[in-house]
């Protein structure tokens, strides 16, 4: 029986999300691998792990420009051989215990949905301390340098955007499996319209927009409810912003559905046409899967914005710079259905349901 590692890091839920959907998928499909799912940071010192997670969710929660003025540093490729050695240097002396882990256990396959994973497997790789075949998974439709490691065997990349960015970074085109970014297979079910209206208590003959924006609940969401607010039906997620959700069930909007932290969102996309959110690499794949049709806000300087970049080459989604915009853009949408099916249409062309089943069969 094949030994398989997934693994990644719990900074950002997007790692985390495609790591457990890949580990679930050969546990129940492959029979013949030993699945195991592995966070990094579970196997370095806890003041690092700490600082990794509350950093990161602090500089893109509070200090977005440290942030932008970082990715912007470590994205300039004349720039690399400094950033990446200063990076790896400060990584290398806290991730020992994964580097023995990894040792210890000799998986036959280490699949990784982190620059961090990628890069320790692929060191260990090249100086011949494991054997393993190193599968990159990345979660974003742009590449960051970070991205790329030497003795990676192949990468799994989002779309054909993706593929040109690391062939032009110098990664051999046969290492680049295009397959999409893997979602949990709740997203790929066919749901009953009427069902599903009648257990959400929405009315299925109204243009529905679901809102959400990640699990704090920030950005601009109530605003945009209100703009909203007689135009269409809208589903408002306001996941752990406790606040937000009180104020809005006290307001009680029109043909709003007010929902807390949901564990049901393939349920809201099923009901919804379009989607206000961040643009996520997960949450934007699992919105594709889906066919909604994306409006971006309050997106993170770097490999958000570069998703939606990516986006608009393929003439999907829009980012309105003023959120008063976003009546226009719905209106629109809802009195020219021809529109919504145009968008949908070029979906299809990059919606990549089968990227678990692909990322298996390369696992022999």
């Amino acid at each position: 029986m094949k030994k398989v590692i997934v693994a990644y890091a719990s900074a950002g839920a997007g790692h985390f999300k495609a790591a457990e959907a890949i580990c679930d998928f050969l546990k129940n499909e492959r029979p013949d691998l030993e699945p195991a799912l592995i966070d990094i940071l579970d196997k370095t010192n806890p003041l690092f792990k700490l600082t990794y997670v509350r950093g990161y969710h602090l500089m893109i929660n509070h200090m977005v420009l440290i942030w932008k003025w970082l990715f912007w540093v470590t994205s300039v490729w004349s720039l690399r051989p400094i950033t990446r050695r200063a990076v790896t240097l400060a990584n290398s002396l806290n991730v020992i215990k994964f580097e023995h882990f990894l040792i210890k256990e000799q998986p036959d396959y280490i699949v990784s949905t982190h620059f961090l994973t990628s890069e320790i497997a692929a060191h260990l790789k090249k100086k011949g301390k494991i054997g393993s075949k190193v599968i990159t998974v990345i979660t974003d439709f742009g590449v960051h340098p970070f991205r790329i490691s030497g003795g990676v065997d192949f990468y799994g990349v989002a779309s054909d955007y993706t593929s040109e960015k690391l062939s032009d970074a110098g990664v051999e085109k046969e290492r680049i499996k295009v397959f999409g970014i893997p979602v949990s297979r709740k997203f790929l079910q066919v749901f009953d319209r009427a069902t599903l209206f009648k257990k959400l208590g929405l009315d299925p003959d109204k243009f529905t927009v679901l809102i959400i924006t990640g699990s704090f609940g920030i950005g601009p969401i109530e605003e945009i409810t209100v703009l909203l607010s007689g135009v269409c039906q809208t589903i408002v997620v306001c996941a752990r912003n406790t606040d937000l959700f009180r104020r809005l069930k006290e307001k009680k909007y029109p043909d709003c559905l007010v929902v807390g932290f949901a564990d049901n969102i393939e349920e809201l996309m099923a009901a919804s046409e379009a989607i206000i959110t961040k643009p996520g690499g997960m949450s934007t794949s699992e919105s594709l899967i889906m066919g909604l049709v994306p409006i971006f806000i309050s997106p993170i300087p770097g490999q958000e914005m570069e998703n939606i970049k990516a986006l608009e080459s393929f003439g999907i989604g829009f980012y309105p710079r003023d959120i008063s915009v976003i009546k226009e853009l719905i209106i629109d949408l809802k009195d020219h259905p021809e529109k919504l099916k145009a968008m949908r249409e070029n979906i299809s062309l990059i919606r990549k349901p089968d990227a678990l089943s692909d990322i298996s069969n390369v696992i022999r």
